[in-house]
C-alpha cells in the first residue's frame, strides 16, 4: 500500500507560480514512476506531467511552464508551476505507478489550484 499526500495548492494571480509537493510512503519510492494529473470542474481528469526513471513527460498545454522533479531521499515528487493561467485552475492529483506498467495504481486526495485573471 502506498499513501500519497499532496500539498502546496492555493490561489494565485495569472502569471504567478506555485510548487506542489507529494509525499509518498514506501521503501522503494525511487522505483516508482510518478505523475501529476488535474481535473477542472465539469471536465475529465487529465495527465499533466510524469517522471519515469530520469525521463519526464508533459502535456502540451504545460510544456515550458511546468517542471516535474523528485527527491528520492525525501520520498517526494514536485510540480513547479510557472506562468500560471486561469485555465490551469483544477484539483491536482499525485499518482504512483509502482509496477512501472504505465498504470497509475495509487492516488492522493488532491490539492486545489485556483488561478485568477
Amino acid at each position: 500500500q502506498v499513501q500519497l499526500v499532496e500539498s502546496g495548492g492555493g490561489l494565485v494571480q495569472a502569471g504567478g507560480s506555485l510548487r506542489l509537493s507529494c509525499a509518498a510512503s514506501g521503501r522503494t519510492f525511487s522505483m516508482y514512476a510518478m505523475g501529476w494529473f488535474r481535473q477542472a470542474p465539469g471536465k475529465e481528469r487529465e495527465f499533466v506531467a510524469g517522471i519515469r526513471w530520469s525521463s519526464t513527460y508533459y502535456v502540451d498545454a504545460v510544456k515550458g511552464r511546468f517542471t516535474i522533479s523528485r527527491d528520492n531521499a525525501k520520498n517526494t515528487v514536485y510540480l513547479q508551476m510557472n506562468s500560471l493561467k486561469p485555465e490551469d485552475t483544477a484539483v491536482y492529483y499525485c499518482s504512483a505507478d509502482v509496477d512501472s506498467d504505465y498504470v497509475y495504481d495509487y492516488w492522493g486526495q488532491g490539492t486545489q489550484v485556483t488561478v485568477s485573471s
